[in-house]
């Protein structure tokens, strides 16, 4: 299984585009908010099912706020992040994803990307595919793979 993780497109699509069919074929493209009201063009470009969830920008939104998906064998705990004070440190989101039960908490908010393995919980943000803020300000996504005996296995991407 194949999943492309994004977040913070803030409808600024030419990165997303040129990443999806660089990766393609994907099995789920997870969206961690911050799409501004995009949700429909980014399902119809993604050509394989998509999980998009609310960001503090997405006003107005039927999105939901969070989520949680079975992904294989893992638990998946899906937050933009602002909730949780993911600008300042994990610790609430992996309190929050302890108490869910999730073996993963994925969350954007940042632009900031990061894989971080912890005692009992994986930390992933993709960072942002079209504003980025950490060094270097080059766009970033996430590739999620399950490999034939069902472990995961993550690798940040730069374009």
């Amino acid at each position: 299984m194949r999943i492309l993780i994004v977040s913070d497109t803030h409808r600024k699509h030419a990165n997303l585009e040129e990443v999806l069919e660089k990766v393609k074929p994907l099995d789920l493209m997870i969206h961690l908010g911050d799409a501004e009201g995009a949700e429909d063009y980014i399902e119809a470009i993604a050509d394989c099912p998509v999980e998009i969830i609310a960001g503090n920008n997405d006003f107005f939104s039927s999105l939901a706020r969070e989520d949680e998906l079975q992904i294989g064998k893992y638990r998946v705990f899906l937050t933009h992040g602002h909730y949780y004070y993911v600008s300042v440190g994990v610790e609430r989101l992996c309190e929050e994803a302890r108490a869910r039960g999730a073996d993963i908490a994925m969350f954007g908010h940042t632009h900031r990307p990061c894989i971080e393995y912890r005692e009992d919980i994986v930390v992933l943000n993709p960072g942002s595919i079209s504003y980025p803020r950490q060094e270097g300000h080059c766009p970033s996504y996430i590739i999620m793979e399950i490999d034939k005996n069902g472990e995961a296995h993550y690798t940040l991407n730069y374009l």
